[in-house]
């Protein structure tokens, strides 16, 4: 899976993983099948980590999510990068 991340880093060790508030309050892990699809969902400024999917009880141990959502458009204006208006 492709995970969005809170920043680029260059030790995958200190990657924090970016989690989604959704409109019922619960957090959601956002997940992608392949590159080009989160760079599509999400922009080509969004840093990522790739990481197997048997690695994701990992994830929940250290930040916890209530639900994984799978290949989310991200609205332009919560993407990494872009200017507020």
């Amino acid at each position: 899976m492709y995970l969005p991340c809170a920043g680029h880093v260059t030790d995958p060790a200190e990657a924090v993983i970016e989690l989604r508030q959704t409109r019922d309050g619960r957090m959601a892990l956002m997940a992608y099948s392949a590159l080009d699809r989160l760079k599509y969902c999400c922009g080509d400024q969004q840093p990522w980590l790739v990481m197997p999917t048997a690695h994701l009880d990992k994830i929940q141990q250290v930040q916890h999510f209530d639900l994984m959502l799978l290949d989310v458009i991200i609205p332009d204006e919560f993407r990494h990068g872009t200017a507020p208006a």
